[in-house]
């Protein structure tokens, strides 16, 4: 027998009194439950313990009301009455042999404490870190005393808990150590600010006072952001990042190593393709301390993660985003499975989730934030309940997703695709610059697909009613998509734009397509507001086409700022030489020239115009199901007709994959059972 190429990887690691069974580390991540969803979130980290990962973490857990996060949904560890609700977790966790981890955090004037009305403290007097118009004060001896004492009672309240890792928290600019040690967010006077030593005395101080409440029996997990990526404006590895590593180096059990901001920290593929982005500033940590190291940047790659290990760079592979991607990645890459790894494509819809204070989601995984509320699992589906077959017509991400889990289930599928090729609107997103990632989606889910014995795939067949009637097939799912409307109505205006027809009009993909075809001046027009405007428009000035981007919204492709690429997106536009007009809609066009409304003053500005991409709004293609239904109501057929994806609601990919799983979920479920399973809630005890 041929041993595991990946053993190493499955080597226990002692941290501080307690060992986790292998190398694989679900660093601390939120996840839109935290306090106000505490089954939902158990069973969420439950499966990932399940799936073979050695240590999981919570997310950051608020250790007093002066640290209050609402509206975001984090943990909270305020006093004894949470622990119920985060033994829950250890427990979950526990059951799968893994170990549970928590993140202690103050976040400083990184919270507004909107709930608790506390005024918000840090280093500094200075503004919170939201717009918000209020203002943190600053920290005298008292608070910082009394901050100490509620960290340690945090820790005291873990360990009864049931955490076996407790972490003292200085990242991504989100808590109170870390403020404290940043000379830009500390200019302070006393022992407590001026030289590095006294900036982190207050670190040390939680480090060791931590150790003495609990070090007995809970590993100490030092978290720490080396590098701010804002070069001698901020802290840098070469220099005080270093610095920091060598004087605490044996103080904690275990060093968390990364960058920040959180922007930095979790930067989509779109800006950072690249795997182990983040080693090159964190991986001479291994060579200061004697202490385990654990590091992320969206690993996937088993082979990558042996290296990493094996030069000494990493001792434990931590991980957020893939972990979310693929809860079961140990215990594939354990079973040399690895063509069956679910790779994370960097979107960052989980990270949107969180902003929008909603259960965690996830393009690749539709089943995230799902397992408890309707007690889904990535990786197991319930059996099929007779022998029906089933069509899936369209396929796209929904069409693709449902047809795996029909097949899961053990239903014979047959796929019907119009083009020559699988994926839907996945092909032409994930071809556009910076998306090559999202292919993915498509490749993960076809792969799966042509292993099963009992799917057929059709393709260059475009079916219609008739079709449909020879197939002699009952269960239909049409997953057909939709296309982008070339009239101007979106988001801002509800009727079309006069004119269009005297200048051309492109779709997105049509742009794309026809490039060379264009004719300046080019205006990309944005009333969809999301991320793809700003692509199409990356895409196309990297082809040395002149863009001129004009929106409604205040800045370009405001939906990113959830996905923290906002920033990135404008600048690099801008750095582009793309012309930006915001806070203006297209009223008309007339004598080649779009008539541009301000949006707060009604005035009009000229702006040449010989070519229009539209993103606006999409326009769904029901003609396949409308005219199954028809048939259905006249008395000639009598399908289970379900429309599913883009082409009954246009969304998000990770909306069009949720949509073909719960389709597939709910097939032949009896409708009582679908209603009462929509979802549990977790209701506030009244007791």
């Amino acid at each position: 027998m041929n041993k595991n190429p990946y053993a190493r990887l499955f080597e226990p690691v002692q941290i501080g009194p307690v060992v986790t069974k292998n190398r694989f580390y679900q660093v601390p991540h939120c996840c839109g439950m935290g306090h106000v969803r505490p089954r939902a979130h158990a069973a969420m980290r439950g499966v990932k313990a399940k799936g073979g990962w050695g240590v999981v973490s919570t997310e950051e857990a608020e250790i007093h009301p002066s640290s209050d996060l609402a509206p975001y949904a984090e943990q909270r560890i305020w006093d004894k009455k949470d622990i119920p609700a985060l033994q829950l977790m250890t427990e979950a966790v526990h059951e799968h042999g893994a170990l549970a981890a928590i993140e202690l955090t103050h976040s400083g004037h990184n919270s507004t404490n909107l709930f608790s009305r506390i005024p918000a403290m840090s280093p500094n007097a200075q503004a919170v870190n939201f717009l918000y118009p209020k203002q943190a004060r600053r920290m005298n001896k008292k608070d910082i005393s009394d901050f100490r004492a509620w960290h340690r009672q945090a820790a005291l309240n873990a360990k009864a808990a049931g955490f076996d890792i407790v972490y003292v928290y200085a990242g991504h600019g989100m808590s109170v150590a870390q403020q404290f040690i940043l000379p830009d967010m500390n200019n302070r006077s006393d022992e407590y600010g001026g030289s590095l030593e006294n900036r982190l005395r207050l670190t040390r101080e939680l480090l060791e006072e931590t150790r003495d409440a609990i070090g007995d029996s809970c590993g100490i997990a030092f978290r720490f952001a080396v590098d701010e990526l804002k070069g001698k404006d901020g802290m840098q590895f070469q220099e005080e990042g270093r610095a920091v590593v060598e004087i605490l180096a044996e103080y904690p059990d275990l060093w968390d190593v990364n960058v920040s901001d959180w922007s930095n920290d979790s930067q989509t593929s779109r800006f950072q393709p690249e795997e182990a982005y983040q080693m090159p500033y964190v991986e001479f940590v291994k060579s200061i301390t004697t202490k385990p190291v654990v590091g992320v940047g969206r690993l996937t790659s088993p082979d990558l993660m042996v290296k990493l290990v094996e030069s000494g760079a990493l001792d434990l592979i931590g991980a957020a985003r893939p972990s979310i991607a693929d809860p079961y990645l140990p215990n594939k890459i354990k079973e040399q499975k690895t063509d069956q790894i679910k790779e994370c494509i960097g979107c960052n819809i989980c990270v949107s989730s969180d902003n929008f204070t909603v259960p965690i989601r996830c393009t690749q995984n539709p089943t995230m934030g799902e397992e408890w509320r309707r007690g889904w699992d990535p990786e197991y589906i319930k059996p099929k309940i007779t022998d029906q077959r089933a069509l899936v017509v369209g396929s796209g991400p929904s069409g693709l997703e449902c047809t795996v889990q029909l097949a899961r289930r053990g239903y014979q599928v047959i796929l019907a695709e119009s083009e020559n090729e699988l994926g839907g609107r996945v092909l032409f997103e994930s071809s556009l610059r910076g998306l090559s990632a999202w292919k993915r989606v498509v490749d993960n889910r076809v792969h799966e697909i042509l292993q099963k014995s009992n799917i057929e795939v059709y393709k260059e067949s475009r079916l219609k009613a008739e079709h449909i009637d020879e197939l002699g097939i009952n269960n239909i799912f049409l997953a057909t998509g939709s296309s982008w409307r070339k009239d101007g109505i979106g988001r801002s205006r509800r009727k079309p734009i006069s004119g269009l027809e005297t200048i051309t009009v492109y779709s997105p993909e049509e742009a794309v397509q026809n490039y060379k075809d264009i004719k300046g001046p080019i205006v990309i027009y944005d009333d969809e507001q999301g991320y793809l405007a700003g692509v199409v428009a990356d895409h196309l000035i990297a082809k040395n086409i002149e863009v001129v981007f004009v929106t409604p919204a205040s800045v370009v492709s405001p939906w990113t700022d959830s996905t923290l690429e906002q920033k990135r997106v404008q600048a690099g536009l801008i750095s582009s030489g793309v012309k930006i007009m915001c806070n203006h809609s297209i009223s008309k066009i007339e004598n080649s020239a779009a008539q541009l409304e301000c949006t707060y003053t009604g005035s009009i500005t000229e702006l040449p115009c010989e070519t229009i991409v539209m993103v606006t709004e999409r326009i769904s293609d029901t003609t396949l199901y409308d005219s199954l239904v028809q048939n259905n109501l006249e008395g000639k057929t009598q399908y289970n007709v379900q429309i599913i994806g883009d082409a009954e609601a246009p969304g998000l990919i990770a909306d069009a994959v949720y949509l073909g799983h719960l389709a597939a979920q709910n097939f032949e479920a009896d409708e009582a059972d679908i209603q009462k399973g929509m979802f549990m809630r977790e209701m506030p005890s009244l007791k």
